[in-house]
């Protein structure tokens, strides 16, 4: 063992907190911004849930197959230079999206964005936390990826929200679709500008952060890839990344449940949008240090594939209508503990799976083709269905496809705590 590897060290918690800067900042754009600000997102683009879907469907489609070449990409190429260019270039299309006047024009971008955060970004910054984390804090190292990318999300979006909040006319309880546009314009300035700096920052300091990762390994055989594809945990961890990454984007919808459910207004919406985002700091954080402390991140996991379950249960059935506000934003907040737990360690997975390190880039690539295969297919479903069965019924049946979600993901994680892994790892 790397003796390294056995505490964190200085350079490794200045590494790790611009992966986690990075590593939420890329996604501000292509997905944040709707998910905070989803009913003015849909009318200042004047677009319907279903066309929102089909955006995420393209950036999906892009992406399962960047995912497949960005794996071996980010085993023979610096993360500095893969995760500066990517967060660059997305905040380019990021200024471009500012002045889009057409869902044309939006297709392009998610398309190219599944280039920028994807190709370029995603196993890179997987490999170099794995690394971080070593052997004794793997499953802390991805909590504090998670819980302090949460941070980035909810501090930055707080922002925004008082950005876009600044600059609606005073006094309007209904503001005009001009005013809304010119306001939402705002907002996508500043996300673009802050993706921008955050790309020059991991330019200018991320090679002074001090953890040498090998990343000028041989090329990886087929052989290898062979060896993972054969190792059934591997699958069995796609599984849950692909129930996970469902309840991910089930968050999505809870900025326009406020709004259509709860009545609340567009900046009160993004406000519970928001909240949620602040529970990922705390949950992924707290689901990181247990894990390691128990020893085995899959058994946290298990615990919250449950509470997506219940509460996936809670809202579909229908039982909290007529309820008031504070139950449905408890059971998002109960929601967020489940769903954000998950989603902070399905990686840890690897290192308990046992697969070399030298080969984590070319894993997570092909753990990814899979797993976020909810990038294709979760928003199209979720748009047909709050479109279809408008009100509260369309809000209970995406909740149910939480619930159905969480229990294949809870059986795919009890069968992956059953199978002995196959492979070595030399981590």
């Amino acid at each position: 063992m790397n003796p390294s590897s056995s505490k964190i060290t200085t350079s490794k918690i200045l590494e790790l907190s611009l992966l986690i800067l990075a590593g939420e900042s890329i996604f501000f754009l292509p997905f944040v911004i709707a998910r905070v600000f989803r009913p003015t997102f849909l009318s200042v683009f004047e677009i319907t849930n279903l066309e929102l879907g089909s955006l995420y469907s393209i950036y999906g489609i892009i992406a399962m197959v960047s995912y497949f070449f960005g794996g071996p990409l980010a085993d023979r190429i610096s993360p500095r230079i893969l995760l500066a260019i990517a967060l660059v270039s997305t905040a380019v299309g990021g200024f471009i999206m500012a002045f889009a006047d057409s869902i044309s024009y939006l297709s392009y971008l998610y398309g190219f964005w599944g280039l920028t955060t994807i190709l370029l970004f995603w196993a890179a910054l997987i490999k170099a936390t794995r690394s971080i984390g070593g052997h004794r804090f793997q499953s802390r190292a991805f909590g504090f990826l998670e819980g302090g990318r949460g941070f980035i999300a909810a501090f930055v979006s707080t922002l925004a929200v008082g950005v876009f909040a600044y600059y609606l006319p005073d006094g309007q309880d209904s503001p005009t679709l001009y005013d809304q546009q010119m306001a939402f314009r705002n907002v996508i300035f500043f996300f673009s500008g802050w993706v921008a700096i955050v790309g020059l920052l991991i330019f200018f300091f991320m090679n002074k952060s001090g953890t040498n990762t090998a990343y000028k390994n041989k090329p990886v055989s087929l052989g290898q890839i062979r060896e993972i594809a054969n190792t059934p945990n591997i699958w069995f961890q796609a599984i849950i990344v692909v129930c996970a990454y469902v309840g991910y984007k089930v968050t999505d919808d809870f900025s326009l449940l406020a709004k259509e459910v709860l009545d609340f207004s567009d900046v009160a919406s993004a406000q519970v949008g928001t909240l949620a985002l602040w529970m990922r700091v705390v949950t992924a954080i707290i689901a990181g240090v247990v894990a390691d402390k128990i020893g085995a991140a899959s058994k946290v996991i298990s615990w919250g594939f449950l509470l997506m379950v219940l509460c996936g249960l809670g809202i579909g059935s229908g039982l909290l209508i007529g309820s008031s506000a504070v139950f449905y934003i408890v059971t998002i907040l109960v929601t967020c503990l489940g769903v954000y737990s998950v989603r902070g360690l399905y990686f840890t997975l690897i290192q308990e799976a046992n697969i070399s390190s030298s080969i984590t880039g070319t894993t997570v690539g092909l753990i990814s083709v899979i797993g976020f295969t909810p990038d294709i297919f979760m928003g199209p479903l979720m748009g047909y269905l709050l479109d279809e069965n408008p009100g509260a019924l369309g809000h209970q049946y995406v909740f149910l496809v939480l619930a159905g979600f969480g229990l294949i993901g809870w059986l795919a994680n009890y069968l992956y705590r059953r199978t002995k892994p196959l492979v070595q790892t030399d981590a």
